[in-house]
């Protein structure tokens, strides 16, 4: 059985290491981390092509079925997958991680909107963790801004005032309070990416009634498979 594994996630490296060597797992990276974290088994890294890329991938390696364990924001690679593997009539499962309950947070629909809601709310020294592709939205305001990535960011997308810290989780609750504490953080900007990795700025900034403005989730595709534990995902593939 050959199943492709889009990954990039610790659940889709788990979910590798729990099917090797039993099934044949390809795991598919987007590659726009450098050095990532490699699952077992067969890595393929970079993308499809698009929609017609990944119809043409998956019938010359005669794929079984596909496990989507991208993350919660990769939504254009979710619908692809969905898309084709409807036309290919190929299994297909969503392992999407729980979102995390947004308590007290701002909900806001994109970067854009969150940046506007920095704006309007006067928040002074933002704590900025949406990821590299999402800190153009904050260019242009006069706030002060932490911000953390995973790799660095185009010049041209940082705001004027800031600070950028390289690098990636897991993160502690320790840490992360002293950090907000340090550099006097008055709103957290986040996605909702669910997990425990990084959790722990979000109770950071609850314990010191920093603000949150979350981006929420984009919608998933209709009608897809839906687990939210590696464990539901290995007992999909052994009942195949």
């Amino acid at each position: 059985m050959r199943i492709l594994l889009l990954g990039g996630t610790s659940e889709a490296r788990a979910l590798a290491a729990r099917l090797h060597p039993d099934v044949e797992v390809i795991s598919s990276l987007a590659g726009r981390v450098p050095d990532p974290a490699l699952p077992v088994g067969q890595v393929r890294i970079g993308g499809f092509g698009g929609v017609a890329g990944l119809r043409r991938w998956l019938r010359d390696h005669a794929v079984d079925a596909v496990v989507d364990a991208t993350h919660p924001y990769a939504a254009t690679m979710t619908a692809h997958a969905a898309q084709v593997c409807a036309e290919l009539e190929v299994p297909h499962l969503l392992l999407a991680r729980p979102a995390w309950p947004p308590g007290a947070a701002i909900l806001v629909g994109s970067d854009t909107q969150a940046a506007k809601t920095v704006a309007d709310n006067g928040y002074s020294r933002v704590f900025l963790t949406t990821g590299r592709s999402g800190i153009g939205a904050f260019a242009h305001l006069n706030a002060w801004f932490l911000i953390r990535a995973v790799t660095a960011p185009e010049p041209a997308d940082l705001p004027p005032r800031h600070h950028v810290v390289l690098s990636r989780g897991p993160y502690r609750y320790d840490d992360e309070l002293a950090l907000l504490r340090e550099h006097r953080i008055d709103a957290l900007v986040t996605k909702n990416s669910g997990g425990p990795m990084t959790r722990p700025k979000l109770d950071a900034a609850a314990d010191l009634g920093v603000a949150v403005v979350m981006v929420d989730r984009p919608p998933l595709p209709a009608g897809v498979r839906t687990v939210s534990t590696v464990d539901d995902a290995v007992q999909w593939v052994r009942a195949m």
